[in-house]
């Protein structure tokens, strides 16, 4: 196999691709860029209360990996509670017509997958 081809694949670090994925396949990060792209502006709590089955902690862990890549702004205000809202970036807008393709396809050939995985079920057990 050609080297150029082995070191493209082999460091996630370095691969554009495997990068980006791996940040974004969890099980929540699309689900958060969506629910902002609809809402705009949302606090913390308010983002909870729409994903009910999301935790706390898993909720603050999906932000703060996406306000690290620069998909989301954070912003802080000092007022007594704090008050913090979490928006989509540039970036993060910048991403969603791909997103978009990406649910695109994903409807259209759903039940052709559905229908494959079938086959294959039964033809491997």
């Amino acid at each position: 196999m050609d080297e150029k081809i082995l070191k493209k694949y082999q460091d996630a670090q370095q691969c554009p691709v495997r990068n980006v994925i791996d940040r974004i396949s969890d099980k929540w990060s699309i689900l958060v860029l969506m629910l902002l792209e609809e809402t705009g502006v949302l606090r913390f709590n308010e983002i909870y209360k729409c994903i009910r089955t999301i935790s706390q902690k898993m909720l603050s862990v999906t932000l703060k990996t996406l306000e690290a890549d620069g998909l989301v702004r954070r912003t802080v205000y000092a007022q007594i509670p704090p008050k913090v809202e979490y928006e989509l970036t540039e970036r993060g807008k910048s991403f969603l017509p791909h997103l978009h393709a990406l649910s695109v396809w994903a409807t259209q050939h759903m039940g052709g997958i559905q229908k494959s995985r079938e086959v294959f079920e039964n033809t491997t057990n």
